[in-house]
C-alpha cells in the first residue's frame, strides 16, 4: 500500500502544477509579497500559495491575513525555485495570491481536500 500513497501525492502535487499553469493561462493573480499583502487587504484573494522556504516571520504575516481576510492558505511543497517554474516564470516566487481563477478550479479541489 506505501507506494500507491506515494503515486497519489506525487499526482496531487503535479495535479496543482497543472491548475496553477491554467490560472496563469486563464485567470488573475499576483506574484510577490507585497502584492499578495494588498491582495489580502483589499480582500481580493481567493487562494494563497506559499513556498515552502518562505521565511517563519513573512510566511506567519500573511497566514495572519489571510484568517482575517478569511482566504485559503495552500502550503507548496517544493522550494521557492519550483513555485516560479510551475507559475511559468524564470525568477523565484515566495508568495502567490490568486483573484480570480479562471478556468481553473484550482480553489473547488482544495476546498474539497
Amino acid at each position: 500500500m506505501p507506494p500507491a500513497s506515494k503515486k497519489a501525492a506525487k499526482k496531487t502535487g503535479e495535479g496543482i502544477n497543472a491548475k496553477l499553469t491554467l490560472v496563469m493561462k486563464s485567470g488573475k493573480y499576483t506574484l510577490g509579497y507585497k502584492s499578495t499583502l494588498k491582495a489580502l487587504r483589499s480582500g481580493k484573494a481567493k487562494l494563497v500559495i506559499l513556498a515552502s522556504n518562505t521565511p517563519p516571520l513573512r510566511k506567519s504575516e500573511i497566514e495572519y491575513y489571510a484568517l482575517l481576510s478569511k482566504t485559503l492558505v495552500e502550503h507548496y511543497k517544493g522550494d521557492n525555485h519550483a513555485l516560479g517554474t510551475a507559475c511559468g516564470k524564470y525568477f523565484r516566487v515566495c508568495s502567490l495570491a490568486i483573484t480570480e481563477a479562471g478556468d481553473s478550479d484550482i480553489i473547488r479541489s482544495l476546498t474539497a481536500e
